[in-house]
């Protein structure tokens, strides 16, 4: 495995798609990482002494070394910004298209159906 222990990684597959983080554990008999702020879980959790509280907490799980891709800090951060202008390119265009689609039937003249009396 090529990742290790506080490595910064870019997250390609899965919820968190696009998102970067450091790696705080390897798992290398299973293939698996667990990087900070990824793959978030809710842990349903009871108070085990008089001190300590109960509750929900949320935890990192572990994922897949083949869903994520080593990365710099620089190139992490050209990379979320990239990512981030196609995807609000993308919809701004969807938006657009669909506004277009939306006059043209409104500009279309009404046909009438009845035929003509002779």
């Amino acid at each position: 495995m090529k990742i290790k222990v506080n490595d910064t990684v870019l997250v390609i597959t899965g919820e968190d798609k696009g998102k970067t983080g450091k790696v705080l554990k390897t798992i290398k008999s299973e293939n698996k990482v667990v990087v900070e702020g990824i793959n978030i879980s809710k842990r349903h959790t009871k108070p085990r002494t008089t001190n300590d509280k109960g509750g929900i907490f949320d935890i990192e799980m572990p994922i897949h070394v083949s869903n994520v891709k080593l990365v710099d800090k620089k190139e992490a951060k050209k990379e979320t910004k990239s990512t981030k202008a196609k995807v609000a390119k993308t919809e701004k265009t969807e938006k657009a298209q669909e506004v277009e689609k939306v006059d043209a039937k409104a500009k279309e003249p009404k046909k009438s159906t009845k035929k003509a009396s002779k």
